[in-house]
């Protein structure tokens, strides 16, 4: 109650209109009546979509000109986690210095306004079939996609109902996998996070592809006819090379650090630039705005297609990937061939609280000599998650085993040095 309402003194101070969506995590119920009872106090009025991907809320706001988004979301993470994402009224990240503004008036008592004054609140019925208007129009009109058998696996979360939906109405024959959410399921075992059930029912049923959202629906993995698992590199490499060919592609690519080299590589020899951005969509998005790109994302499958949505849509870069194989006639493991992936190796290395990896000498010096090993020929990467007391290590190379080894040698130094 105290975040609306400070949320309100910030972005609507004389009354304004507020979208809030949710994921199907069970204490959603929770937050979104605390966040409606604050705002409507603040005088703000209040649009209730129900369950919805992050990405439709942020469609949403801009379409029903709303000054605010909001969504109850831990997007991948355990169903006990829960967050909370403001959009503005463009469909995008607040700026750091709003956040701030906002989280200053966090200790103050949540305001509430006379009775004159107090918003209102409704639900919104048509949330639900204006998004899934919203993904098929992103795609040529005349595009059907009869004939694909497509696996789709919800995560049990946001996109559980509108995913399948979508890819129905535009003629594939869907297989619903992770759609059956009870508050308490989400991303457990399934998503893609977890898209082992997926890789075994896309050959089990002799499916052309499989898709996997992640709990909030901003973020998607695909499987092959095979099994094999197409990541959000590759995913990107595919649509890049798509518009490229089309002539839509407007500045460079843009991946993070922890993006495989063998993307930066195989679109250097397609003659597309690539840059690295910090890991995070809002840097990804700010790169892309800074040289005006319009194609960006990350390996997890956050993949943003400015040319077709505001913010990282699982989904709606899903659909682009099944078009460009209806056009080309091709399997995704055909399109995906051209890109070659580094071996990386990643471990996660829990810590009780933050440390600075920069001014651990010990960490440094592991780091150092493994680079030193490398060569030139290989990465480490070291970074704190954003969501989960975690310090990520990863180490790309030519050599799977000796890639592993190293990441180990140093996630045991990080390790101590986090005791």
């Amino acid at each position: 109650m105290r975040l609306a309402s400070s949320a309100a003194e910030v972005l609507v101070p004389d009354g304004g209109k507020v979208l809030i969506g949710k994921d199907t995590r069970v204490s959603g119920y929770m937050f979104e009546s605390a966040l409606e009872a604050g705002f409507v106090a603040a005088g703000a009025d209040v649009l209730l979509l129900g369950p919805l991907p992050t990405p439709g809320i942020a469609h949403l706001t801009q379409k029903f000109e709303a000054d605010l988004g909001v969504v109850i979301s831990a997007s991948h993470n355990p169903y006990y986690d829960n967050g909370i994402k403001f959009f503005d009224r463009q469909g995008g990240k607040l700026s750091d210095q709003i956040e701030l503004a906002i989280e200053q008036g966090l200790e103050q008592p949540a305001r509430t306004k006379d009775s004159a004054h107090l918003g209102q609140a409704q639900r919104i019925d048509s949330a639900r079939r204006q998004y899934m208007e919203f993904c098929q129009s992103t795609l040529p009109a005349d595009l059907s996609l009869q004939g694909l058998k497509v696996v789709i696996d919800g995560a049990n979360g946001a996109g559980y109902k509108v995913a399948p939906r979508v890819l129905g109405a535009l003629g594939a024959e869907v297989i619903p996998i992770g759609c059956s959410p009870n508050g308490r399921n989400i991303n457990d075992g399934c998503g893609s996070l977890h898209p082992e059930l997926l890789q075994l029912t896309v050959p089990g049923v002799r499916a052309d592809v499989g898709i996997a959202l992640d709990g909030d629906g901003d973020r998607v993995v695909m499987v092959d006819h095979e099994g094999n698992i197409i990541d959000g590199d590759q995913l990107l490499y595919v649509v890049a090379l798509a518009r490229q060919r089309s002539g839509e592609l407007r500045g460079p690519v843009v991946g993070t650090v922890m993006s495989n080299l063998g993307l930066e590589l195989s679109l250097r020899e397609a003659g597309i630039d690539f840059r690295r951005a910090k890991v995070g969509d809002r840097y990804v998005m700010q790169l892309l705005r800074e040289t005006g790109g319009t194609l960006g994302g990350e390996t997890s499958g956050h993949i943003i297609c400015l040319d077709r949505t505001t913010t990282g849509d699982g989904l709606v870069s899903a659909l682009q990937t099944l078009a460009i194989m209806k056009d080309s006639s091709e399997s995704l493991k055909a399109l995906t061939a051209g890109m070659p992936r580094m071996p990386q190796h990643m471990v996660n290395v829990r810590v009780a609280s933050r440390i600075d990896l920069d001014g651990s000498a010990p960490v440094q010096k592991a780091v150092a000599e493994v680079q030193e090993h490398l060569g030139g020929r290989g990465r480490v990467v070291l970074r704190p998650s954003g969501t989960e007391p975690v310090i990520r290590v990863m180490v790309e190379g030519e050599d799977a085993g000796e890639v592993e080894e190293l990441a180990l040698r140093i996630a045991s130094v990080v390790e101590r040095s986090a005791a």
